[in-house]
């Protein structure tokens, strides 16, 4: 009906122009709403309104020469302009319920829209360090970004899903550090651990499995670790930063290249398999795993610095490579190559983004944690140095979400050991409601996440309230057969005009509005919209089911009401798989 709407806007607009009402060179934009008040009507346009000024006109004035061309329309019941110039539109109830028989022929189909016209889109999200297993706050971003995807691709766009593993630089040394000094203690060596080193039991774990592929073949004595290492903190004169890079660089000499980059692979593939287990337990998989490491390797970073330096982009001071960032706005220049020759993550980044547009995605969309804001203008200044479009980079930020358990915030440090796992969390209250839960706000919106009320069982918890919603509809259904009836889909769908009840052309009425929701949340980059409309669109069926019976004995209003319910079944399940959520049959 709103297409409907917009194009007869579209006719009167053209006549209009050709009666010199309105410019013929007047670009147009036609937008039809649902309105939220029923006494507004069904469908409203501010068209009048927009119009008004190239019009030379009163608002009011031109709404009235716009429904003066209307035409007849037996499915519009009634046109008033109201307010400044608004023109509402009342639709006949019959008409209302067309989007029934639609919603069952297109089934898991229904909602999906043309608004990305196929354009390729590059979604990177998670993308956490693989310095050990995720926590809940990596949760949310996953949440996110696994449901931004989804939509996307419902809504029409080309969309790749891409996991960029941080797999070089300091931090990663870090960690098959500490994977190395923690088996030497397996090995029987005594010493203080460094401060600065990953301390989690998963440490203990991966060291562990060092030792039963290796045993004692990587032992080195203690004396020989430690001599000559600067002080840590707690020490005397001590840094603790100083003194894990100063084992970093003794492990990579003890061992040699080959012992090393054999500790160096077993932590990684041992996290990244972690990793990739939880995140398909949650229901998030990837297209793309892109290696940092494999930027270097295959010289994309050398040749985007390169690049850069030809250009004048980069220059040295003190020995280290640094970017003139702040020629394209940014606060001040940005190192990309250290003074002892390491490059940055920024120089990285650099060629990483680089690349990503020479595989010839139109879109990138990365998703970053909330602070992380300030990296963005750097970025997209590298992205116009190197003569590629910045405008292509959109970043979505996620605030980091905060776990309440028995009214306590959670302590969730990786280098500690101390932080709550993302699959502790699916453990406790469920995937379902994990997803749901951490998709319900607005990504850049602050978020404490209530474990009580996600493992509740009532209407206060939006998951339950809108899966319960889909497992009555089952149960409707499973109960025909036991009272001696079965679905008459043809009566069903040619009865329709038998549903007079408010509850019935309001529900209509909502699922009518999912295409378009689709299509507007996916533009916005907003899933959180799915999941605002789905909650309402249980509350409608809840509402529907307490004032009503569905099985009764006249034949053709029983199947109805059950064709009615089955559409907004389907619906409810196609917003439910968006946001990646479960849609039970019975509960």
């Amino acid at each position: 009906m709103k297409t409907k709407l917009n194009q007869v806007l579209i006719d009167v607009i053209d006549q209009l122009k050709n009666q010199g009402v309105i410019p013929t060179e007047q670009v147009v934009r036609v937008q039809v709403d649902a309105t939220k008040d029923k006494a507004h009507g069904d469908f409203a346009t501010n068209l009048a309104m927009m119009l008004a000024k190239p019009a030379a006109m009163a608002p009011r004035d031109l709404a009235a020469k716009m429904i003066a061309l209307l035409p007849q329309d037996s499915v519009i019941t009634k046109v008033e302009m109201a307010g400044p110039g608004f023109i509402n539109f009342f639709v006949a109830d019959e008409a209302k319920f067309g989007v029934v028989k639609t919603v069952l022929e297109q089934q898991a189909c229904f909602g999906q829209t043309s608004v990305g016209q196929g354009r390729s889109v590059l979604v990177e999200f998670v993308s956490a360090n693989p310095t050990g297993p995720l926590h809940v706050g990596h949760g949310r971003g996953a949440a996110y970004g696994a449901s931004l995807a989804n939509l996307l691709a419902f809504a029409g766009f080309d969309v790749t899903r891409e996991y960029y593993v941080n797999d070089a630089g300091r931090q990663m040394d870090i960690l098959a550090t500490s994977v190395w000094l923690r088996y030497l203690e397996i090995c029987g060596e005594t010493f203080a651990f460094p401060s600065n080193g990953y301390k989690g039991d998963y440490i203990y774990a991966i060291s562990r499995q060092l030792f039963d592929q290796r045993g004692d073949g990587l032992r080195k004595p203690v004396f020989e670790v430690f001599a000559g290492i600067r002080a840590d903190e707690g020490e005397q004169g001590g840094d603790k930063e100083q003194h894990v890079d100063d084992l970093i660089a003794r492990a990579k000499a003890l061992l040699g290249a080959t012992d090393y980059e054999l500790v160096f692979g077993l932590v990684l593939r041992d996290i990244l398999t972690d990793i990739e287990e939880d995140l398909a337990g949650f229901g998030v998989t990837f297209d793309n795993w892109f290696s940092e490491r494999s930027l270097m390797h295959t010289g994309v970073v050398d040749a985007a610095l390169e690049k850069l330096q030809k250009s004048g982009k980069v220059y040295e001071l003190n020995g280290a490579l640094w970017f003139r960032s702040t020629d394209y706005g940014d606060e001040k220049d940005r190192v990309v190559v250290r003074e002892n020759g390491l490059k940055t993550y920024f120089a990285s980044d650099i060629a990483y983004h680089f690349n990503k547009l020479e595989r010839g995605y139109e879109t990138l969309i990365d998703i970053w944690g909330a602070d992380h804001h300030g990296y963005i203008s750097r970025v997209k200044a590298a992205m116009q140095a190197m003569d590629t479009n910045p405008d292509a980079l959109e970043v979505q930020l996620v605030q980091f979400a905060i776990l309440y358990r028995g009214g306590e915030r959670a302590q969730m440090s990786t280098r500690s050991g101390e932080f709550v796992t993302l699959r502790e969390l699916r453990e406790e209250v469920g995937s379902d409601a994990a997803r749901f839960f951490y998709v319900a706000r607005k990504s850049e919106q602050h978020m404490d996440f209530d474990l009580d009320l996600a493992k509740s069982k009532s209407n206060e918890n939006p998951v339950y309230y809108i899966q319960y919603a889909h497992a009555r509809i089952c149960n409707v259904m499973n109960q025909l057969e036991p009272k001696g009836y079965q679905l008459d889909l043809s009566q069903g769908l040619a009865s329709l005009d038998l549903l007079v009840e408010t509850h019935e052309t309001d529900l209509a009425s909502k699922i009518a509005q999912f295409p378009e929701l689709v299509s507007r949340a996916a533009l916005a980059r907003e899933p959180h919209q799915i999941a605002y409309y789905l909650k309402e669109l249980a509350h409608g069926l809840h509402s529907y089911y307490n004032a009503s019976q569905f099985i009764v004995e006249e034949d053709a209003l029983r199947n109805a009401r059950l064709v009615l319910i089955s559409a907004v079944g389907q619906v409810l399940k196609n917003g439910l798989a968006i946001i990646g959520v479960s849609a039970p049959e019975s509960m």
